[in-house]
């Protein structure tokens, strides 16, 4: 059974499990700016607790496509105040930290939170694992090429699940090396790849049991929904929901989502019909 330890507390994906999204960033593509007080973020907090989230992935740094880039000092500014709040205001929770730098990682692990998810697996910081073994925490490691602002660029692949499972291999040797023990990896869905590649991951996504390590699908209200319909982000509740479905079929163990009870619903039917 796959499981991490996150600060003395297993979390067991027997079943799979779903982790919230926080952004407290002005320019997320589906809910920037939302959350701007302390007392908002409180509520949505609460919210997504009381849906059923397990984790709660708490990010200061937009990463979508051409996004703005964020110095390292007003991503701690953002970021810091926040967790250094809420690790007090709910201690029973499961806190993840969305950077890929290592000293966001640092200070925010010191404060309490449990789990890194680093969009760039330690390409975009040469400390991060380090950083994160000297916690023992769980590392959340995603497929990305290039940085957020270029990795469209980086498209070409001969056989994108092959070059992935090859990724992710050398990544985790890496961790091991560093004395990450909970590994979980994101096939990264709209990182570095085109619409048809990210159709093409998700049909293929159980390949990555090979891996036996825990697999996060993170497909909310992302651009392979919208633009296939030709719609926004704010359309795409009902299409994540189906991809959620299809992920949880093929292998995900967890989903990441900003709509916790819809996603929630989505484990339990499967969980009824599959387990």
């Amino acid at each position: 059974m796959k499981s991490i330890n996150c600060k003395g507390q297993l979390v067991t994906f027997e079943t799979p499990k779903v982790m919230g999204i926080l952004n407290i960033t002005p320019n997320s593509f589906f809910d920037g700016g939302w959350h701007h007080s302390l007392e908002k973020i409180e509520q949505q907090i609460e919210k997504m607790l009381q849906e059923g989230a397990a984790i709660i992935d708490i990010g200061a740094y937009s990463t979508q496509p051409n996004a703005p880039f964020v110095s390292e000092e007003e991503e701690l500014e953002r970021m810091v105040p926040v967790v250094k709040h809420l690790v007090k205001k709910f201690p029973n929770a499961v806190f993840s930290i969305d950077t890929f730098r290592a000293e966001v990682a640092k200070q925010t692990l010191d404060l309490g939170a449990a789990m890194i998810n680093d969009v760039s697996a330690g390409n975009l910081d040469d400390q991060m694992m380090q950083v994160v073994g000297s916690f023992k925490a769980p590392y959340i490691m995603m497929h990305m090429k290039g940085t957020p602002q270029n990795m469209q660029q980086f498209t070409d692949y001969d056989d994108v699940m092959h070059e992935m499972i090859y990724y992710f291999s050398d990544k985790m040797a890496q961790a091991q090396q560093h004395g990450i023990v909970d590994v979980i990896v994101d096939p990264g869905f709209g990182f570095s790849k085109t619409l048809d590649q990210n159709y093409e991951v998700l049909n293929k996504l159980d390949l990555l049991q090979n891996l036996n390590v825990p697999v996060l699908s993170a497909l909310s209200r992302k651009s392979m929904i919208y633009k296939f319909f030709e719609t926004t982000p704010q359309d795409a509740l009902n299409g994540t929901t189906v991809l959620n479905t299809i992920s949880l079929i093929k292998g995900a163990n967890l989903l990441r989502v900003h709509d916790v009870r819809e996603a929630v619903e989505c484990v339990k039917l499967y969980t009824k019909t599959y387990c």
